[in-house]
């Protein structure tokens, strides 16, 4: 383990509401959107998994639906992201295995700085992932803890690692007609709502949000555009959109849905994980993003 923290010198690009007339005035918002490149890990291995059939189950008796399982190593894939100038990905570890956690590390060492950590991430382990060279941790559970917000928890994070590397994953699903953040690899609603009123209380908490739909998430559906919608209205800091991308136009649409301040993840659809959306033509997309930033 390395003995210093890696402070990242990359510094996203903001400008201010003035700057950009036809968006939300109380905002400072960026004007331009990212594609923010992914790696799952599921016991050592890259995959592209359904995440809403993840469970704790032994394997024998769960419904898990893999939909892609690559030969290449989780540093390989961040080496082609650090190549591609592409920062902000998130490396996620679907459990909590040995194998997943040296895969992820192994990542993060190809790549320190350029990308972010989750997967059953707390206070104990969150300050370690920073030493490999994560730039953020991603959280979830440990602080949605038991279908409930844990705020001690969360500010103990904040004073551990300070809010500047911290993303907090607000990945939901529909209940009774709104948003319900869920927990525990997406099995467990949380009896919090993702509304305007959440999203402004935790951006004192975290650096971003990532937020998947989880209803299509992994499914190629297409994306949920009402959620992408109320991301783009309502977040007060910089939020990443994952589930149901597809075609190219699925990024336009949630450049359009998220009124240019939401960023995308896109993960089985990419021909890097067996898709058919090729990578190379989202990474010039977002190429062309950021050259018509303000």
């Amino acid at each position: 383990m390395n003995s210093s923290i890696y402070i990242s010198s990359r510094k996203p690009k903001f400008v201010t509401a003035s700057s950009c007339t036809s968006k939300p005035q109380q905002l400072s918002i960026k004007c331009y959107i990212k594609f923010r490149p992914c790696i799952d890990i599921h016991k050592g291995k890259v995959k592209q998994i359904v995440g809403s059939t993840l469970s704790d189950l032994k394997e024998s008796g769960s419904t898990l639906v893999t939909n892609f399982e690559s030969d290449k190593s989780a540093a390989e894939y961040a080496n082609l992201y650090k190549e591609d100038g592409l920062e902000g990905g998130h490396v996620i570890m679907l459990g909590a295995d040995p194998l997943s956690n040296q895969s992820a590390i192994e990542a993060l060492h190809a790549y320190p700085g350029g990308l972010q950590v989750g997967g059953g991430i707390n206070s104990g382990n969150a300050l370690s992932y920073i030493k490999e060279g994560a730039s953020h941790v991603i959280i979830t559970s440990y602080v949605f803890n038991n279908g409930e917000m844990d705020l001690e928890r969360l500010k103990g994070l904040v004073n551990l690692i300070g809010k500047e590397r911290l993303v907090l994953d607000l990945s939901c699903r529909k209940k009774d007609g709104r948003y319900a953040i869920v927990t525990d690899r997406w099995q467990k609603f949380s009896d919090v709502y993702l509304d305007k009123s959440t999203l402004k209380f935790l951006s004192d908490y975290a650096d971003e949000f990532l937020v998947h739909g989880v209803d299509v998430e992994g499914k190629k559906l297409g994306i949920d555009e009402e959620l992408v919608t109320l991301l783009g209205r309502h977040s007060p800091i910089p939020v990443t959109y994952a589930g149901g991308v597809t075609v190219m136009e699925d990024l336009e649409r949630i450049k359009k849905a998220g009124m240019g301040r939401v960023d995308v993840t896109v993960g089985s659809a990419l021909d890097i994980f067996g898709g058919d959306l090729a990578y190379k033509d989202v990474v010039a997309w977002h190429s062309r993003q950021e050259a018509l930033q303000v």
